[in-house]
Formats: C-alpha cells, sequence, structure tokens
C-alpha cells in the first residue's frame, strides 16, 4: 500500500518535509515503519509556491523508479520550497503485469479542477467496476485520463461527482463515491476490501480521507486494528488491519525556521501555523501527532498564516 504526504503553511523547504524527518516519506519508500513493503514503483510531487513563475498552479513531478533511486531527488527537492504540497511514494504488486511509468504515479492532476489527488489504496476489480461507474463519469475528465491504476480511475469519479469546491460538496462527493462503488460490486457480483485513503489537495487547502470497504465490500468494516495486525502479512486480518488503521496529522509552527534539521513546534491547534497529513508520522517521536480514524474525513486551510482543522464524520 503507496505512502502519502500534504503539507500546508509557510513557505517551507521541500528537503524539511521529503528528505530531513527520521521517516521521511523517501525514507518510507525503503523502510515504511507501517507496511511490510517496499514501495519501489514510483514517486512524485505536486507543490504550489510563490518562488514559482506560475504560482497559482502547482509543479508536478513524477518518475516511475523508487524515490531513493531517483538521481533528480538530491539535485531538485534542496533547491524547491512550496506552502502547499502533495507528495506520494507508490507501491505496486511485485508482477511483470504492473505497469512502471510516470502517467501511472502520484498526483494526479488534471485541467477544469483545482484539485490534485494522491491515494494510499487500492480498488479491486476497478476495470470491471467501470461497466456501473462510467455512466457517473463526466467526459470532461475522461478524456484526460493517460494511465491505467484505480487511483487515476476514482480521480475522475470524485470530480465528476462534486457540484463545487466547498468542503460540504467535497464530502458529499466522497460519500457518493464510496456508495456507488459499493454498489457497483453488488450489483456486479464483484465484492472486494477496498482502501481510499487519500488527499486531495488545491492550494491552501487539504482534505483528508480514510475509508474504504470490508472484505465483502461492507461500508461498515470494524475491528481492532491493532490486534487484526499481528495475524501477519497475507492473511485476511492483516489486509483489513491495513484499511482500518489511521492516517496521521501534525498541526504546529516553524516548520520553515530550522536550516540544519527538520524540526517543528508543537501548540494549541489555535496557533498553529501548518499541518501535515500523512500515512505515517514522519518523525519517531510520535508527540503533538493525531490521528484521522477510519471513517473520517479532515479539511485544513491555511488562511492569512493560520491553519484551520474539522473533522467530519463521514456517512457512507
Amino acid at each position: 500500500m503507496c505512502r502519502v504526504l500534504a503539507f500546508i503553511g509557510p513557505e517551507t523547504p521541500l528537503e524539511n518535509l521529503l528528505l530531513k524527518p527520521t521517516n521521511s516519506l523517501v525514507n518510507q519508500a525503503l523502510d515504511p515503519e507501517l507496511h511490510p513493503e517496499l514501495q519501489l514503483a514510483g514517486w512524485g510531487f505536486g507543490a504550489w509556491s510563490e518562488h514559482l513563475l506560475h504560482p497559482e498552479g502547482p509543479f508536478i513531478y513524477r518518475r516511475p523508479t523508487a524515490a531513493f533511486y531517483d538521481d533528480n531527488l538530491t539535485r531538485t527537492v534542496p533547491s524547491l520550497r512550496a506552502s502547499t504540497m502533495l507528495a506520494h511514494v507508490r507501491a505496486a504488486a511485485y508482477d511483470s503485469k504492473v505497469v512502471m511509468t510516470d502517467e501511472n504515479c502520484h498526483p494526479f492532476s488534471f485541467t477544469e479542477t483545482p484539485w490534485i489527488v494522491a491515494q494510499n489504496g487500492y480498488l479491486p476489480n476497478w476495470q470491471l467496476l467501470q461497466r456501473e461507474l462510467l455512466q457517473h463519469c463526466k467526459d470532461v475528465y475522461l478524456k484526460q485520463m493517460k494511465g491505467s491504476t484505480d487511483t487515476e480511475f476514482l480521480y475522475v469519479l470524485l470530480l465528476s461527482l462534486l457540484e463545487g469546491d466547498s468542503d460540504e460538496d467535497v464530502q458529499r462527493a466522497v460519500e457518493k463515491m464510496v456508495g456507488l462503488v459499493a454498489g457497483a460490486m453488488d450489483k456486479l457480483d464483484l465484492p472486494g476490501l477496498s482502501k481510499m485513503k487519500m488527499a486531495l489537495v488545491s492550494r491552501n487547502r487539504i482534505i483528508g480521507v480514510n475509508t474504504g470497504l470490508g472484505h465483502h465490500g461492507e461500508t461498515n468494516p470494524s475491528g481492532d486494528w491493532k490486534e487484526l495486525r499481528e495475524s501477519g502479512p497475507g492473511t485476511d486480518d492483516f489486509s483489513l488491519s491495513m484499511l482500518l488503521e489511521p492516517m496521521h496529522l501534525l498541526m504546529g509552527r516553524n516548520f520553515d525556521k530550522d536550516e540544519t534539521t527538520y524540526a517543528f513546534e508543537s501548540c494549541d491547534e489555535s496557533e498553529a501555523t501548518g499541518a501535515i497529513f500523512a500515512s505515517e508520522a514522519l518523525t519517531d517521536d510520535t508527540d503533538g501527532w493525531s490521528q484521522i480514524e477510519f471513517g473520517e474525513i479532515v479539511f485544513l486551510t491555511n488562511e492569512d498564516g493560520k491553519v484551520s482543522k474539522t473533522v467530519k464524520t463521514l456517512s457512507v
């Protein structure tokens, strides 16, 4: 399962987010704390910055190689700063059928929308489920698909369901997307555990989603993810634990101040100037990190240098 990292806050060196933390996203590609496999199928990021020639849109970088093998990593990242960022390392089956191309790396970015997306997830039989789901997809997004991944198709479906860009609009679209997928699985008799742990990001906004479906396509799977994890890789319980585990959130300040090591100051949420939404905490010391539980959606907005947070329960 992939790893996701999203950030909003002051203009911050990207290496403070991607390279310097003890459990940085790049390190997670090689040695993830909460996943049994390497993340070898590619990586990428999208970043907004006032230092870009066109600051209103994201700079997108994607490459179908393991992040720690990318010779551009230590050349490009230390030269960039960002106030909004979405980064991703891709996991895929160790199989010759996996298509390793730029087009299959996250984040995905289409025109006609302010949102880019990356996912820590999996939708089984998505090609067959399209028989039911394509009727809900808009041509303006379908014609922009270039890859062959479930995430890019879910991006098309989610964008097609959006009636606006407000928090409420996005939550309704996410809930409808999950319901439509569950309905398609039921109608086509193709149930399967589906992870939809995604970050939807636009300039100065992060919407983090932790949802999915159980082994039988149920919208309300339950269990203690830590206990289920003890069953070990390859078991149904272990897969369910990967679905039910939380995502991680950090709100703080001074992400941009320390030029030699990764550092931040924990503070009251009312004083936060930055926020990180991630698959894993970036530091061995998890003080200051909170969790977004399965079935929740978090809305983060950076306005006038202050970051606000709203967490809601999804109705699916």
